[in-house]
């Protein structure tokens, strides 16, 4: 477990680990993927669900990348898309200055060591078959990062000290733990093979209340000590702005608006922005709240709407502008950058 002194999620905020900016691990350009869902009498298909759309973004090393948004708006697509578990259907995913597409299956080999994901369900996401040793140390073995006899259950004990949990219970099975204890296996297994880069998948959305902020400060302080970079996809916004030091928010596949956590949330520009903090609880009577009307469902990624695809929830929308233009990303100035075509000031 954590230890006692760690601050509560309320009070401490990250810090990047130093001053000056550092250089960027992770990066896509114009990334896409369409699925298809209805094919023709040949077998071609004619209709496709537009998961994740041009997305570019960058996670700087020690950094995380906090990316928000309404269910099904591509998250967790766009975060398998990075790591190659889905592969997308264009664009690019650079990784420490290489190019991840073109690569084959045995040369990405090297490069999944250093790429590790935390999935969203703790229950699910465990071989029931397996016991901790097993699950924690595949990595170990696959990667042959044990050189010597005992090394592999050393480093085991280790990593489960490492994430609060007991050594001694290397050989129990996953049914044994609680949702929170599963949580922390998993992290474990994701830090079993040294990466540098984790893809953070709701990491504690299925777990309780009193749970989540252990895992998170878990999450922190394990960064602060190995100098990971995290993106971290969360439908929580309390718990985005907590964590990240960037904010990227996704509104059907594309990405609205990019800012530093402080300005995205003390100023958010994009007009789906502030409908998503509107609608987000606010544990500070003091702090000011933005009064937002967000009307209609989100549109189907199948057949999203010409133009900017929010303009028909948007109170902003231009006639004859946002019906028909898709907005670029643009910059605002001190990296905020607005896809919208009339931006709140």
């Amino acid at each position: 477990m954590p230890s006692a002194s760690k601050k509560p999620i309320e009070e401490s905020q990250p810090a990047l680990p130093t001053a000056t900016r550092p250089r960027t691990l992770v990066a896509t350009d114009k990334l896409t993927k369409y699925f298809p869902v209805e094919r023709g009498l040949l077998g071609r298909s004619t209709k496709y669900l537009r998961a994740v759309e041009d997305v570019s973004i960058r996670v700087r090393r020690g950094e995380t990348l906090g990316l928000v948004g309404e269910s099904g708006c591509g998250k967790s697509t766009l975060g398998r898309c990075i790591l190659r578990l889905i592969e997308p259907t264009f664009g690019r995913v650079v990784f420490d200055g290489q190019d991840l597409l073109p690569l084959s299956h045995a040369d990405m080999r090297p490069i999944r060591r250093r790429m590790q994901v935390i999935f969203q369900d703790p229950y699910s996401s465990l071989n029931p078959r397996m016991t901790v040793r097993q699950i924690v140390g595949e990595g170990i073995r696959v990667f042959d990062l044990a050189k010597a006899k005992g090394e592999e259950e050393h480093m085991v004990r280790e990593l489960l000290r490492k994430v609060g949990l007991r050594p001694e219970h290397i050989d129990r099975y996953p049914h044994e733990f609680s949702g929170g204890q599963r949580q922390r296996i998993g992290i474990a297994r994701a830090l079993a093979v040294k990466p540098d880069f984790i893809v953070c998948d709701e990491p504690i959305s299925a777990l309780d209340v009193s749970i989540q902020a252990q895992i998170v400060n878990l999450l922190l302080d394990l960064q602060d000590q190995m100098g990971l970079s995290y993106l971290f996809i969360s439908h929580d916004l309390k718990v985005v702005e907590h964590v990240s030091h960037r904010v990227a928010v996704m509104y059907l596949g594309r990405i609205v608006e990019q800012a530093p956590a402080a300005m995205l949330y003390e100023r958010p520009r994009h007009p789906y922005t502030r409908a998503l903090l509107a609608a987000a609880p606010v544990a500070d009577p003091k702090r000011k709240r933005l009064r937002v009307l967000l009307e209609g469902d989100l549109p189907s990624p199948i057949d999203p709407p010409a133009g900017c695809s929010f303009h028909p929830r948007c109170p902003r929308a231009i006639a004859g502008k946002c019906d028909k233009e898709t907005p670029l990303l643009e910059e605002m100035g001190s990296g905020h950058r607005v896809a919208c075509f009339n931006p709140h000031d």
